[in-house]
């Protein structure tokens, strides 16, 4: 599997009620860190990878994403987009825009509001072609530290294998899930187009039986998830 094989689901369909009132009039992922869109970061990250094909969910206020990156030629990229009528949670949005991604096995999924410019996506690529050769793996998780807005973290590393709840370690703390991940399609089969589903659950069940792999990114990562952080990150 090579960068232009493996396609990119950026999620930008979020109402981001925290973030308002800077949302009332600007879709989140279009709020600007030091000079750029949250969605600009990632788009430049993605083509310096090399991957080509990137497929933009939206909903709230979404004609103004298409209308600011366009067919995405300024960035290098072919770029698509998924409309959602109201926002379907992550699962959902990714199975209404599996269609569009068209992705043969694996395809590597974003949330637009993590600010993380620095994450080396080459290696997931590299992480991609090695899921594939397992054949074992439905999904591969970017993992943080704990962020304080997230004391309590998502999920147990164990290795490589990442666990849930049931699982639990003393001595192998909890992490926080990026919003980072390559997944399977197959992972959503049964899902419907144009519902709403979450995405944990469907991870959780997974892990049940062992099919979900992650890595610890100790890198500069943010959830920009509030106007107090997002002037953080543009003091900084």
């Amino acid at each position: 599997m090579t960068a232009q094989n493996l396609p990119c689901l950026l999620l930008a369909a979020g109402r981001g009620e925290r973030m308002r009132p800077l949302s009332d009039h600007t879709p989140k992922p279009l709020l600007n860190v030091r000079g750029k869109s949250l969605l600009s970061w990632h788009l430049e990250s993605l083509q310096r990878a090399g991957i080509q094909h990137v497929v933009i969910n939206h909903a709230w206020l979404g004609k103004q994403i298409e209308a600011a990156l366009g067919n995405g030629h300024e960035y290098g990229l072919s770029i698509q987009y998924s409309p959602e009528v109201s926002a379907l949670e992550t699962a959902g949005g990714i199975c209404q825009a599996l269609p569009i991604l068209k992705p043969a096995d694996f395809f590597l999924v974003i949330n637009g509001d993590v600010f993380s410019p620095n994450f080396p996506i080459h290696e997931l690529i590299q992480r991609a072609n090695q899921l594939r050769n397992q054949n074992q793996f439905l999904a591969h998780l970017i993992l943080v530290p704990n962020p304080p807005h997230h004391p309590t973290g998502d999920f147990y590393l164990d290795g490589s294998i990442v666990r849930g709840e049931e699982h639990s370690n003393a001595n192998s703390p909890k992490l926080t899930f990026s919003g980072i991940g390559i997944y399977h399609r197959s992972l959503f089969d049964g899902l419907n187009r144009g519902e709403s589903a979450k995405l944990a659950p469907i991870l959780r069940r997974a892990m049940l039986n062992h099919q979900i792999s992650g890595e610890k990114y100790s890198g500069s990562w943010q959830d920009v998830g509030s106007p107090e952080r997002l002037a953080e990150l543009n003091r900084s």
